[in-house]
């Protein structure tokens, strides 16, 4: 018996699509994550990832130390670190990308997101809009 519907499972059913990454990280990325965990005060299982409300712009990225996986958080793990973001955030953050920049003023983690349409003036802020997921 052969299944009628393209890319079917074993229950006739679609097959679920895989789930795309939420965030990628680069190299520099990773290793100031990998040295936030070498100082952090306590056992840290990662990075937790989110966005709020604030700023001139309407949201800011948000980055602090997770003491636990909850079973809401979406795990990203990529180049032997672990990311976890909030799930209020992932459609905001799905397909950015994670970096770190060291200039001679500051050091900061930068979101290359390609749903950001704006930001303010002085950085701190950004405007975002849900990525639109395929049908």
């Amino acid at each position: 018996m052969t299944n009628m519907i393209p890319n079917s499972g074993p229950s006739g059913r679609p097959a679920p699509r895989p789930r795309p990454q939420v965030m990628r990280l680069t190299e520099a990325a990773a290793a100031r994550v990998r040295e936030l965990a070498s100082r952090a005060g306590s056992e840290i299982v990662g990075l937790r990832v989110g966005v709020k409300n604030g700023g001139c712009a309407g949201m800011s990225y948000t980055v602090e130390y997770a003491d636990d996986i909850k079973p809401t958080d979406e795990v990203v793990e990529d180049k032997g670190v672990r990311i976890l973001v909030d799930p209020k955030a992932v459609l905001f953050l799905l397909g950015t990308e994670m970096d770190f920049k060291v200039d001679k003023l500051s050091a900061q983690f930068v979101f290359n997101n390609p749903n950001q349409t704006g930001a303010c003036g002085c950085g701190e802020s950004v405007q975002l809009t849900p990525a639109k997921l395929p049908a």
